[in-house]
């Protein structure tokens, strides 16, 4: 067991120092963008609410345009370029923008009302630091997009999508990864999500999908949440609880299907797992994020799970505290590229 253990922790220095050595080296990561060879010639019009739709009844797609400045891409990268400098070479840090929908499924005569998420990235990319590690979850998922890695009906990507997302992840971190044969499927049928009562359309409701999602099996884990009591606005925390466990995979059905992963995003959720590794990972996200760690538990000993919106301690104490090891700013490229995420991001190191 002593031999196991000291062999656990060569593995884990040697994984962490091969991260740290960028800390000399910039890590360069360029994405192409992505071709459409899913829907490309397909029709598409736009609603009264600005919701992108396409396809013909049963199998509509509907999802939102992308837009931003380079000024507001360029600002989220220095968000992980001052936690860098905040944390230095004891945590490393990473720094990806997951993409949305549109990015892969925007067939031609809807190109106008959208812009370059590729070219977003890559602004984000080349403006990190040495020592940030960039992580590139755009190509897996073009790589995979004429599979249901996006939902029809609901402005999420689909479990699926998190898989593939949180393998790239996994690589860059140098942890391992299982691959889906460690888990068991499990789908909820007749899903309409969000995007109908976005859209107002009809033909969303009427194109209803599988929402499918996957639990790992053979691991044992306990889940610990602090819940928050918010406002009427469910903007401002008036009150948190204290911790207690619960499930990570929740019994949501219907519209909130995506609720499946911890319930929801206000709250502090912190997983152990039994990875004997040493590493403890902090990702900080919106509600796509939630779809990541649930394919972790076989990658880091601790991951815990903040929500930006909703974080309302001190993030160099609760690190510090938790002895965490690696920390992935992990937004959808829409609110990643907005001024109050990376507000929230500098506000977490002084509150």
């Amino acid at each position: 067991m002593k031999l196991i253990k000291n062999i656990a922790s060569i593995v884990l220095f040697a994984s962490i120092a091969c991260i740290n050595a960028s800390a000399q080296e910039k890590i360069t990561c360029h994405v192409e963008e992505y071709i459409n060879t899913v829907n490309r010639h397909a029709s598409a019009r736009k609603t009264r609410t600005g919701v992108i739709l396409v396809g013909s009844v049963d199998t509509v797609r509907a999802f939102n345009g992308f837009g931003t400045t380079k000024a507001n891409a360029i600002a989220y990268a220095e968000c992980a370029n001052l936690y860098k400098h905040t944390f230095g070479d004891t945590v490393n840090i990473y720094l990806t923008a997951i993409p949305t929908a549109v990015a892969f499924y925007c067939p031609d005569a809807a190109k106008e009302w959208t812009s370059s998420q590729a070219d977003a990235l890559n602004i984000m990319f080349e403006a990190l630091d040495p020592g940030v590690v960039p992580v590139d979850m755009y190509t897996i998922l073009g790589q995979h997009a004429h599979e249901p890695i996006y939902s029809r009906t609901d402005h999420h990507w689909s479990p699926l999508g998190g898989y593939y997302a949180a393998k790239a992840f996994a690589e860059a971190a140098y942890v391992p990864f299982k691959d889906l044969s460690h888990y068991e499927e499990v789908v909820i049928p007749d899903y309409v999500g969000t995007m109908y009562m976005y859209s107002k359309d009809s033909s969303v409701k009427r194109s209803p999908e599988d929402f499918v999602y996957y639990k790992p099996q053979g691991i044992d884990y306990t889940t610990t949440y602090i819940t928050y009591t918010l406002d009427k606005s469910r903007k401002n925390i008036i009150k948190e609880s204290k911790p207690h466990q619960g499930d990570f995979f929740l019994n949501f059905k219907g519209a909130s299907s995506y609720c499946t992963f911890m319930g929801g995003d206000s709250k502090i959720t912190q997983i152990k797992t039994p990875t004997d590794n040493g590493r403890r990972l902090v990702i900080i996200k919106d509600s796509f994020g939630n779809a990541l760690p649930g394919y972790l538990f076989y990658s880091f000993e601790q991951i815990h799970v903040l929500d930006y919106r909703y974080f309302n301690k001190n993030l160099k104490d609760y690190v510090s505290e938790h002895g965490i090891t690696d920390i992935l700013l992990a937004n959808n490229i829409s609110f990643a590229c907005a001024p109050k995420a990376v507000n929230a991001y500098k506000r977490f190191l002084e509150q």
